[in-house]
């Protein structure tokens, strides 16, 4: 009968050769033969033999070992990004362990736990919805646990970020509404304390400011990026004095809550009422009829984080990662906007 934990020692006493010659064969080294190498690969192979990750990261001070957490894997957003940090980590012999926070600051810092008790190497972060502080990040960087953001970050905190310039592409994102002839533009919100929504109301608010319109106070309307936001957002913008006749939104699943509620109402879109949102989800492109977004470029953003983190762990300077790069967005024009003459 096998035993359910095989060790090196297992495999060495049944070889009847030394544990550090096993560990070496099992890692190619160039001074054991060929024939030493195949016996112990035979055996480890027949006993399912798998490393003891923890023991190795006590033993070498690194574990290879990435941490991940994203708010929502189920977005294609994230999903990109996950997948841009494999493609880089994974060639490097790193291994990923992704958590997920559903948007809770308390899921958050239970995610952050969990990972510095399962000795990663450093954690890549997007922050939640409900995340407003960063001591909680602070006390980890004080325990020399290297952080590094992408798309939703602290920008106080002196760490490898990754962006892209998202009020570029709110701005863009309004321009081409103005230059379609919609004027009463509404914006559905993400939360202000939140930097990429931030910076998209700024950009949404500069496109308006330029074509000479003050947009009036009701005219931005927070709510949660989700479609039943959009509908509520909708509702909200109908119910003023001036009914709008476009709507940005910071997300594209308001978008389509947007959308569908102007569909409920009788409305045609693009010609009775403007939509765009932000993220280039891949529904967006496949509705009817297709909406006008923002591609916010995640695979891209998921190698550059991944490579910034590599080049710390290969130079050992942890300082070689403390950079922001903020890459360009791209505005990607669908029929939810476009009015034909």
């Amino acid at each position: 009968m096998i035993k359910p934990h095989v060790t090196i020692h297992d495999i060495a006493r049944e070889l009847d050769i030394s544990a550090s010659t096993v560990s070496r064969a099992l890692h190619n080294h160039p001074r054991i033969s060929e024939a030493t190498r195949k016996a112990v690969q035979d055996l480890a192979e027949k006993y399912n033999y798998q490393p003891n990750v923890v023991a190795t990261s006590l033993r070498h001070g690194k574990s290879r070992t990435v941490g991940v957490i994203v708010p929502r894997i189920n977005r294609n957003f994230f999903a990109n990004v996950i997948g841009g940090m494999e493609e880089v980590l994974a060639a490097s012999g790193f291994h990923l362990i992704i958590c997920q926070t559903h948007e809770r600051f308390d899921k958050e810092r239970e995610a952050l736990q969990t990972l510095v008790n399962a000795r990663v190497e450093a954690i890549i972060i997007s922050v939640s919805m409900e995340t407003s502080g960063d001591q909680h990040f602070r006390r980890y960087m004080e325990r020399g646990i290297r952080l590094f953001f992408f798309d939703r970050v602290i920008e106080d905190l002196d760490t490898g970020t990754v962006v892209i310039d998202d009020r570029l592409g709110a701005f863009l994102n309004v321009k081409h509404l103005l230059g379609q002839g919609y004027r009463r533009i509404y914006h559905v919100a993400g939360a202000d304390h939140i930097t990429i929504y931030k910076a998209r109301k700024k950009g949404y608010l500069d496109a308006m400011h330029e074509a000479g319109i003050e947009p009036g106070e009701d005219w931005i309307i927070e709510k949660p990026l989700v479609m039943d936001g959009g509908i509520a957002a909708f509702r909200e913008g109908m119910d003023s004095l001036k009914k709008p006749d476009a709507f940005f939104c910071a997300g594209d699943y308001a978008a389509l809550g947007v959308l569908q509620a102007a569909r409920v109402s009788g409305l045609s879109v693009p010609e009775d009422l403007g939509i765009t949102g932000f993220a280039n989800e891949p529904f967006t492109a496949f509705l009817q009829p297709s909406i006008t977004t923002v591609d916010q470029r995640g695979e891209e953003m998921g190698r550059i984080v991944a490579e910034m983190l590599k080049e710390t762990s290969d130079s050992g300077n942890p300082l070689s990662g403390h950079e922001r790069k903020v890459l360009e967005p791209q505005l990607i024009i669908r029929e939810s906007s476009v009015i034909h003459d």
